[in-house]
């Protein structure tokens, strides 16, 4: 399925994002790979083989994603824009240092903003773009601080662009659980249903083969975290009491 497609991946460096790239290389995709890290993009360039094309990109940087639209573009119009950057520092929102909370939200948030609002020009028509939420969106959870808040506004903005962008752009949404990346390593808690990045991979793009506008693993995890979220406060709110160390 997935031969001849052009494919955009941002946050392509390192984690999930690489696994999907080279998942994707694989079954035969040319890829745009864009993350901040050139040496760590080039590197995954040359291990995928010829083809593939690097494009270093701040989200949080405006300037930086027109310019790199501005080069995709020159290569043609994408299939696919797979946006899977973002900061993660756990914590408790009392102890996280502001300066970090700011570029949090300016990577998660309004940098997927800015994919959202450019991709659609550099998408052929009836492509795919898919923003990357969490499963610490769906709910307030204890130590998700900053960037729980910031995947809630990521499912916000998808959810509004599915309807914006009906008939001509087909927007997913990609809710993951836990995956064992270099930023979830940080967390001094057990993780429920933890992944490989290559398992996550699989799932995602599974889910964006399918016709589904949310896909969400693992579902022993999420569908809990979706029961929790349609509780009245007066229910969930204990339950996530509990929670609190």
């Amino acid at each position: 399925m997935h031969s001849g497609e052009r494919i955009w991946i941002i946050g392509a460096s390192d984690g999930i994002g690489a696994a999907v790239a080279r998942a994707f290389a694989a079954s035969g995709a040319t890829l745009i790979l864009s993350a901040r890290s050139e040496d760590r993009l080039q590197q995954l360039a040359d291990d995928l083989g010829a083809g593939h094309v690097v494009v270093s990109m701040d989200v949080g940087d405006r300037a930086s994603v027109e310019a790199a639209a501005t080069t995709v573009m020159a290569h043609g119009l994408i299939d696919r824009v797979i946006h899977l950057a973002a900061l993660y520092d756990p914590g408790k929102v009392a102890d996280i240092d502001p300066v970090m909370a700011a570029q949090i939200v300016t990577v998660n948030l309004t940098g997927t903003f800015h994919i959202a609002q450019i991709a659609p020009d550099v998408l052929r028509a009836g492509g795919q773009l898919a923003l990357c939420g969490s499963v610490a969106g769906y709910i307030g959870l204890p130590q998700g601080q900053i960037y729980s808040a910031t995947k809630a506004g990521v499912i916000n903005l998808a959810q509004t662009l599915r309807s914006e962008l009906h008939g001509r752009v087909d927007v997913r949404l990609i809710n993951p659980g836990f995956v064992d990346t270099r930023l979830t390593q940080r967390n001094a808690f057990t993780m429920p249903g933890l992944m490989t990045p290559d398992g996550a991979a699989q799932a995602i793009i599974k889910g964006l083969n399918g016709r589904r506008f949310e896909i969400h693993f693992p579902r022993r995890l999420t569908l809990v975290l979706k029961l929790i979220r349609s509780l009245p406060y007066w229910a969930s709110l204990p339950l996530l009491r509990r929670l609190v160390q």
